[in-house]
């Protein structure tokens, strides 16, 4: 294949278009979130995530899964929860059976923002959808991520 490979040229194209899909969901969430929670898309994605943890066997992620889970850095996810914390939002402990864990929970207050957040996040996420819809480019993939079920 060459650098003018047709292939190619449609593979970087179709890259392009994704990267620009995403960017404008995030975007028009960001300023939803913001506007009406004071969070940001990484915060509410960080709550989001920690509050489906449970007690059970493996129900505690580590800080490496969870900084995998928002699409983030191990430092940058520390230095997120450390904000979280500092707002009441989230708690950290030691883990009882390895005292080298760090568990992080949200705490009730946390619970609360994110149920108040959670229909603007989806209402946000929706009408993103539905603009990026309109655009030839980015209607497949519109069409390709609603088409997507993740289990319960």
């Amino acid at each position: 294949m060459t650098a003018t490979d047709p292939a190619l040229t449609a593979l970087a194209q179709g890259w392009c278009a994704l990267s620009l899909l995403h960017g404008r969901i995030e975007t028009h969430i960001e300023r939803a979130l913001q506007a009406k929670h004071d969070l940001s898309v990484r915060e509410y994605s960080l709550l989001d995530v920690l509050s489906r943890q449970h007690d059970g066997e493996g129900g505690h992620l580590q800080m490496k899964q969870v900084a995998d889970a928002v699409v983030l850095s191990q430092s940058a996810t520390t230095r997120l929860v450390t904000r979280l914390e500092d707002r009441g939002l989230l708690a950290r402990y030691l883990c009882p059976t390895d005292r080298r864990g760090i568990y992080t929970d949200v705490s009730d207050a946390g619970l609360a923002l994110l149920a108040d957040a959670r229909p603007t996040n989806d209402t946000a996420l929706r009408e993103a959808l539905d603009e990026a819809a309109k655009n030839p480019e980015l209607a497949p993939l519109v069409r390709a991520v609603e088409a997507v079920r993740v289990p319960a």
